[in-house]
């Protein structure tokens, strides 16, 4: 066989453009002029979007009751643990000025509520959540197993903490005819909660396939009756209780509860008239110094009327419109200091050559 001459080794990159960086680039070198016109540019922007979001939130049509010293009676009953098996309910009659046209929806809002701490958000099981193992229940502390060593289904804190009011709205017809006002508790989540985040163990005999664990301590019924009226609305799938899951990043927040089904009465939205919020009273708030409240709103087509993003927008137009006028004064002064000595030095060196010439 003939002998392969041995070729030292060497680090040396290979003679390529790509590896000897021949390749042809292109350096970026902006201008004051162009980079001061960026900066008022996105100002400007920023500025109108701002102003735009804070008057389409303006517009929003909106009915919001804290009904926390409403039912104050129902609020001091929910404080004694020996009544967590009784029912208390409070009504709260309105009246809505205007006619709310269009989708109506629902929300729950709650303040004081922190849902962004770290153990809390981390308390569940996403193999539990999504069908995988029912029982998997290992980084649910403090809600793994009862007192018996059942595992919990579902389990962790944020599930043990879910909003359980259960909250009625009905219109005033006339004087002696009170009707319910129809919602649909389906349609509330987001298309990738839904059908990616949260699966049932199986779509067919639920009971069964929870076998073995049980509901979470604060659960009044164990969640694959949680309703009862729509077999497709229980267990891992029940919209409440992904909406629920979806933790928020502050401690005030709203969450969708129920949107308006549009028929009879209510084909074109809410009519204006006398209302009621009839509210079974579940969801104890006074102990850790909350509150909440009931909102009705129509979505624009910014969302449902919060004013975070618009203020968010005209702050940050604000500040880069400042920054702007900050570094063309910065501009200005370094471009007249850079005159001044270029004149300077042009006249030194013009009476150089005059004294040079002199002699």
């Amino acid at each position: 066989m003939k002998e392969i001459p041995e070729q030292p080794l060497s680090r040396m990159p290979d003679n390529t453009a790509m590896k000897q960086q021949k390749l042809p680039a292109h350096h970026l070198r902006f201008s004051a002029k162009l980079v001061l016109s960026i900066f008022f540019g996105t100002g400007a922007f920023c500025l109108c979007m701002g102003v735009i979001l804070i008057l389409s939130a303006k517009k929003t049509k909106k009915v919001e009751i804290n009904y926390t010293k409403i039912c104050a009676n129902c609020a001091e009953f929910r404080e004694n643990a020996y009544n967590f098996d009784k029912e208390c309910t409070c009504s709260i009659p309105f009246y809505l000025p205007q006619k709310m046209e269009g989708n109506v929806y629902m929300y729950y809002k709650l303040y004081g509520f922190y849902q962004n701490l770290y153990r809390y958000i981390q308390s569940r099981s996403n193999n539990q959540l999504t069908g995988e193992d029912v029982r998997d229940v290992e980084n649910c502390a403090p809600f793994k197993v009862s007192r018996d060593g059942t595992p919990i289904a579902p389990c962790g804190a944020i599930a043990n903490s879910m909003f359980n009011d259960t909250i009625i709205l009905s219109y005033k017809l006339n004087s002696s005819v009170h009707i319910r006002v129809p919602m649909l508790k389906n349609g509330l989540t987001w298309w990738t909660d839904k059908y990616v985040k949260f699966q049932n163990p199986s779509f067919n005999d639920l009971p069964s396939k929870f076998a073995g664990s049980t509901k979470p301590p604060n659960w009044p019924k164990p969640v694959y009756e949680l309703d009862k009226s729509n077999p497709d609305n229980n267990g891992f799938l029940n919209d409440d209780f992904i909406v629920w899951m979806r933790t928020a990043a502050f401690p005030t927040f709203k969450k969708l509860y129920r949107r308006l089904y549009r028929i009879h009465h209510f084909i074109q939205g809410l009519p204006a008239g006398n209302y009621s919020f009839n509210i079974s009273y579940n969801f104890p708030v006074t102990r850790f110094q909350g509150e909440k409240a009931v909102v009705l709103s129509i979505p624009t087509w910014c969302g449902s009327g919060g004013f975070f993003l618009g203020i968010a927008y005209t702050v940050t137009g604000a500040l880069t419109w400042l920054a702007s006028f900050v570094l063309m004064a910065f501009h200005l002064t370094w471009k007249r200091k850079k005159k001044e000595v270029l004149q300077e030095r042009s006249q030194a060196s013009s009476r150089k050559a005059e004294n040079t010439s002199g002699q």
